[in-house]
C-alpha cells in the first residue's frame, strides 16, 4: 500500500463560547501546513483535501485549491489530492475547474490528483441550487467535459443539459499528460463499480473493512478489464480507503490521544449528512432542522452526550475484544449509518506501531492500493498529530511501501494484463 493524509479541517467551537477566537482559523491552517510538511519529508505519498461549504465545525475546507497551491510551494514530492471537487456546474463551472487543476499541476511540478464528486449535504446542495435527483448526472457531464477541456486544443465546445460553452482554448494545460489521475468519491459499493467502468480511481470514504475491500478490489479490477469505457483519455485504476488514525508508543496512549476525534467526526458528519442529517435529539427530531448558522455550537451538543458515545474510547477498547463477525452483527443497515458506526469504532489505525502494522496488514492482503489517514479531527492536539505522523512514517510505513514496489506493482500489472487503454496513475 501507499499512504496519505486526509483533511476535513475540523474546528470545534469552544465549549465556553459561541464562536472561535479571532486566531483560531489561522492557527488551524498553520498547524495543517506543518503536518503536511512533515509528512512530505517522511515520504508519505498523498494528501487529500475535501471541498465543503457552510459545514461549520465539521469542515472548514471550502477552498482546497488555495490550500493545495500553498502546499505546492512548501513540499517537494507528496501528491496533492482534491478529495473531492464538487462538480455540479452551479458549484464549480467545468472550465474553472480545468483551469485550476492545470494551474496547480504546473505549479506543483505535476503532482495533482483530480478527485471529483457530486456533493451530498442539503446545506450545500440547496445553496447552489443543485437537485438531489440530478446531481450524479451533473457530476458525469461536468467531469467528462472538464477532462476534454484539459486535453483538447482548442476545446470543441458543448451544448448540454446542465451547462453549455462555446469553442475555447482552456489554458493552461496540465503538466501531466494527457491529464492528472482521475478519482471519484465512492463510499458506496455501486459507486466503486461505476468508477471501474469509467476507468477512474475509487476514493473509498466509507471506512470499508478489509473484507469489504477484498471483495471490491476483485470486482473493480474485473470491470476495468472487461467493461471499461473511460470518462477521461487515460485510466487511473486504483482503490483508496480512509481510516481513523492516531499512533503512539503504546495502545493505551494512542487511545487517550485519539480522544473524541473519531466520535466528533461521526457526530458532525451525521449532523450534516445527506437529507436532513442523521443526528437527532431525544424526540427524534433532526438537529440540522434547528441549526442556526453562525450560532449553533455543535461541539457543545456533542459534548453533552454520554461519555461512551462521544469520545469513542470505549468503542475502541471493546473492538479489540470482539471478533469481526461480532462487530459486523452490531452494524446498522444503510450506507450512511454504517459509515458513521465505523468511523466511531474504527481502531485499525489507532494504536502502537505494532498494533497498527498488524491491523492494516489485512488491507494489504486485500490488495488495497492506497490508505489515507484521518488524524486531524475533533479537538485533538497538534503536537499529538505531529508525533503520530512521525511515528507511523518511520516505524510502520517503510515496510509497506517497499512491498508495494516489489510485490503490489506486479500484482497490479497482472490485473491489468490485456488492458489496452492508456494508464496515467501515481499508484
Amino acid at each position: 500500500m501507499k499512504f496519505g493524509l486526509f483533511y476535513e479541517m475540523q474546528l470545534p467551537r469552544p465549549l465556553d463560547a459561541e464562536s472561535w477566537d479571532p486566531d483560531a482559523e489561522r492557527r488551524l491552517f498553520g498547524e495543517m501546513i506543518e503536518q503536511v510538511e512533515l509528512a512530505d519529508r517522511l515520504g508519505y505519498d498523498y494528501v487529500f483535501f475535501v471541498e465543503h461549504h457552510f459545514l461549520e465545525e465539521y469542515a472548514h475546507s471550502s477552498a482546497p485549491e488555495m490550500v493545495l497551491a500553498a502546499l505546492s510551494g512548501r513540499t517537494s514530492r507528496i501528491r496533492l489530492g482534491h478529495g473531492v471537487i464538487q462538480m455540479p456546474p452551479s458549484m464549480n463551472h467545468p472550465a474553472r475547474v480545468a483551469e485550476r487543476i492545470a494551474t496547480l499541476d504546473v505549479l506543483s511540478g505535476g503532482r495533482v490528483e483530480f478527485g471529483t464528486g457530486e456533493g451530498t449535504s442539503d446545506t450545500e446542495l440547496n445553496a447552489f441550487h443543485v437537485g438531489r435527483a440530478v446531481k450524479k448526472s451533473m457530476w458525469e457531464e461536468a467531469t467528462r467535459e472538464c477532462v476534454k477541456m484539459m486535453v483538447q486544443t482548442p476545446y470543441e465546445g458543448y451544448e448540454g443539459e446542465f451547462f453549455s460553452m462555446g469553442r475555447r482554448n482552456v489554458i493552461p494545460k496540465p503538466l501531466q499528460r494527457p491529464h492528472p489521475p482521475l478519482w471519484v468519491a465512492a463510499s458506496r459499493r455501486e459507486t466503486t463499480m461505476l468508477a471501474a467502468r469509467f476507468g477512474i480511481g475509487s476514493l473509498g470514504f466509507g471506512f470499508e473493512t478489509p473484507e469489504e475491500t477484498a471483495e471490491r478490489v476483485q470486482e473493480y479490477y474485473r470491470l476495468v478489464r472487461e467493461e471499461c469505457f473511460p470518462i477521461g483519455v487515460a485510466i487511473n485504476p486504483g482503490l483508496l480507503v480512509l481510516n481513523q488514525f492516531m499512533c503512539a508508543e503504546d495502545d493505551e496512549e494512542a487511545v487517550r490521544r485519539s480522544a473524541n476525534g473519531p466520535g466528533f467526526f461521526s457526530y458532525s458528519l451525521g449532523y450534516y449528512s445527506t437529507s436532513g442529517g442523521t443526528a437527532r435529539d431525544e424526540q427524534g427530531v433532526s438537529l440540522i432542522e434547528r441549526h442556526q448558522p453562525g450560532r449553533t455550537n455543535i461541539f457543545r451538543n456533542f459534548s453533552a452526550l454520554p461519555q461512551e458515545q462521544k469520545d469513542g474510547r470505549r468503542q475502541l477498547q471493546q473492538a479489540r475484544l470482539l471478533t469481526q463477525e461480532e462487530i459486523a452483527a452490531q452494524e446498522p443497515e444503510g450506507e450512511t449509518a454504517r459509515a458513521l458506526f465505523r468511523a466511531a469504532r474504527s481502531g485499525s489505525a489507532i494504536g502502537s506501531p505494532d498494533t497498527i502494522r498488524r491491523n492494516i496488514a489485512r488491507y494489504e492482503d486485500a490488495h488495497l492500493d492506497v490508505m489515507v489517514l484521518n488524524a486531524q479531527c475533533g479537538d485533538r492536539r497538534h503536537e499529538h498529530i505531529m508525533e503520530a505522523i512521525e511515528l507511523f512514517g518511520t516505524q510502520v510505513m517503510p515496510d509497506f511501501q517497499e512491498r508495494h514496489e516489489t510485490k503490489h506493482r506486479r500484482w497490479r500489472e497482472g490485473q491489468l494484463a490485456g488492458v489496452e487503454l492508456p494508464v496515467n496513475s501515481s499508484i
